[in-house]
């Protein structure tokens, strides 16, 4: 399972999230997400783990809590959106002539 996880201090590394998530079992694979063109955090991270029971437990004890003054925000990951998708439901240029 892909875990969202959002309000990440500044400061925090890609090698402090996955000790956060350690406990809770395997972790294949945990980055914070960075902006390209400086390298600075963009303030939150995907974590992957295996075992879906894990990743749950992990959610469940991590989301709402407080690290390095900041509460998180731990959830399944959603599929990233397209710009195509954000036009799919409705509104298109075509749709105004």
């Amino acid at each position: 399972m892909r875990i969202y996880v959002g309000n990440l201090s500044y400061s925090v590394t890609s090698e402090q999230l996955r000790s956060m998530f350690e406990p809770f079992g395997t972790v294949d694979w945990a980055e914070v997400q960075t902006k390209m063109r400086t390298g600075r955090s963009r303030g939150f991270g995907l974590v992957d783990m295996p075992d879906d029971d894990q990743a749950r437990a992990a959610i469940d004890a991590l989301d709402g809590t407080e690290v390095d003054g900041r509460t998180l925000s731990v959830n399944e990951s959603r599929p990233r959106r397209s710009v195509r998708d954000l036009y799919a439901g409705g509104w298109s240029a075509s749709a105004r002539r």
